[in-house]
């Protein structure tokens, strides 16, 4: 039963090591904003942040989390840069159907982290993989372009 660090609270959770960190997340702790979209990596629905990079929880086993830091969608707020990326979405309405956005504002979070007044060519790659069938692929980037001049 590994314990996790999770949205700034240690969760024991009777899980195997291998259990993809996202089914851990939903199915045992309850946290379903992090979405299942292909289960392979390749669509970012499932981005958490691990240690404050973007990972994918669906390919994440659990027992390779020992003593690292999980945030998820539901405690994005709670940083300075996850609550402006928050703000921008909302100012914009940058959601249609929602389903990849927890995904979408997981890795741009981490991509202003990293790049706080990043260009077009770096938002492009910063997101890349994270698919919007939707196609909301401007407004994401109009939100990142202005949560990166909101302070």
């Amino acid at each position: 039963m590994p314990a996790l660090q999770i949205n700034g609270k240690t969760l024991n959770l009777d899980v195997t090591d291998d259990m993809p960190l996202l089914w851990a997340l939903r199915d045992v702790a309850g946290l379903t904003g992090t979405k299942f979209g292909c289960g392979v990596s390749l669509c970012g629905a499932c981005t958490v942040h691990v240690d404050g990079q973007a990972v994918r929880s669906c390919v994440t086993p659990v027992g390779s989390l020992a003593g690292k830091q999980i945030v998820t969608i539901e405690a994005i707020g709670d940083d300075p840069v996850g609550a402006r990326v928050q703000e921008a979405w909302r100012k914009i309405d940058v959601v249609q159907c929602g389903y990849c956005q927890s995904g979408q504002v997981m890795a741009a979070t981490a991509l202003l982290r990293a790049k706080p007044a990043p260009t077009d060519a770096e938002i492009d790659a910063g997101m890349s993989g994270n698919i919007c069938r939707c196609g909301t692929y401007g407004r994401i980037r109009a939100a990142i372009k202005i949560a990166a001049t909101t302070k």
